[in-house]
């Protein structure tokens, strides 16, 4: 598969019109807006920041097992990563979301590869065998297409920024040069997360950021909706 062609299947993956349903849920920053914990650029800069280093040493970190299962044919180390990230995840509307979209990835993943791994990680999530979450379909899909290992965490972590900066244009006093900023800026340290992430086993998951928990459960039980589909 030519450069090129690697390329064009990188740009298709990460644009946001890609039907997976990431314009449904904003990583947790609705709940920070009318909590008041996000409300001007600066504060958004600090969350994002926030939630993408929490998602490189888990979510990174499962879709680069996943990733590398794959290309061994190893369907157990993809269930393994799969079943460990649900583990990881405490709050009730994180393991939702990754679920959702994980299930639409792996419908999405049998139409546009002819995988044995990912029809047989598509029977199993609809049987209930295995949780489907996302990161594991990112690390899948990604390697089918002929995308590397540190392209796929590259575009894993954009996806989580720009979830999060596109909510803001709908519930923060926020502009797009605000987001695009941010979004620039966060760049530079997706590599240095990458080259940590690398190295990591699935035990060492890790993320300190229970201010996402505490706003997930005042999202869980509150009537707070910032913004519509």
């Amino acid at each position: 598969m030519s450069t090129f062609t690697k390329t064009m299947h990188l740009l298709q993956f990460t644009d946001s019109t890609f039907p997976v349903g990431t314009f449904s849920f904003s990583n947790g920053l609705e709940t920070a807006a009318f909590e008041q914990v996000v409300h001007d650029a600066e504060t958004l800069r600090e969350f994002v920041g926030s939630q993408a280093l929490q998602a490189a040493f888990s979510d990174g970190v499962a879709a680069i097992h996943a990733h590398r299962a794959y290309l061994k044919g190893d369907y157990d180390g993809v269930a393994e990563a799969d079943r460990a990230l649900l583990a990881f995840k405490m709050n009730a509307e994180a393991r939702l979301m990754l679920q959702r979209m994980g299930k639409k990835l792996a419908e999405l993943s049998s139409h546009l590869f002819e995988s044995q791994l990912i029809s047989r990680w598509l029977d199993d999530i609809r049987a209930e065998r295995v949780p489907g979450t996302y990161p594991v379909g990112q690390g899948m899909a990604y390697a089918a297409a002929g995308v590397s290992e540190q392209e796929m965490f590259c575009a894993h972590q954009y996806g989580v920024i720009n979830m999060v900066l596109s909510a803001a244009l709908r519930c923060v006093r926020v502009s797009h040069y605000d987001t695009q900023k941010i979004l620039f800026d966060l760049a530079g340290v997706a590599q240095r997360y990458y080259e940590e992430a690398s190295t990591m086993e699935l035990k060492d998951m890790n993320a300190f950021f229970p201010q996402l928990d505490i706003l997930a459960s005042l999202h869980e039980k509150g009537n707070m909706r910032m913004f519509m589909n």
